[in-house]
Order: C-alpha cells, then structure tokens, then sequence
C-alpha cells in the first residue's frame, strides 16, 4: 500500500512499489544521507522498503508504504 499526498492509497506489488520508490527519487535534488552510499536508484528504494516505511519529498510531505498481508478465501 502506498500513500501520497493528495492522491488515493494505491495497492501495489513490491516490485511496482520498487518502481514508486525510484521514481521519487529521481526527482529529488539530493538523496537522504541514509541513501547516498546506495550505487543507484534502485538499491536505494530496495533499502527504503527493507528499512523505512516514509519518505519526506520535501519540508512537511511525506511519502509512506506498507506491506498488506492479503488472504483468500478457501475454496
């Protein structure tokens, strides 16, 4: 599940979320500090979602996920 401001919650696979998370990256100016040793985008939303549950995009605006267990019903 993520959540952005101003949006609808999306339910998204971990791999799309990867894709979310990389994409906000991208477009900020600099890198959290906790980040900036990542050799790229994708290691570093790999390490937000193995660590870290938001993200501040800028003063005040924060990007949050979480993992939703979903169960189907017997059959």
């Amino acid at each position: 599940m993520v959540l952005e401001p101003g949006q609808p919650q999306q339910l998204l696979s971990v791999a799309d979320t990867l894709t979310w998370l990389s994409d906000w990256l991208r477009k900020l100016d600099e890198l959290p500090a906790d980040l900036a040793d990542q050799p790229d985008l994708t290691a570093a939303a790999q390490r937000l979602l193995d660590t870290a549950c938001d993200l501040e995009i800028s003063p005040g605006v924060t990007l949050q996920w979480f993992a939703v267990r979903l169960e189907l019903p017997n059959r």
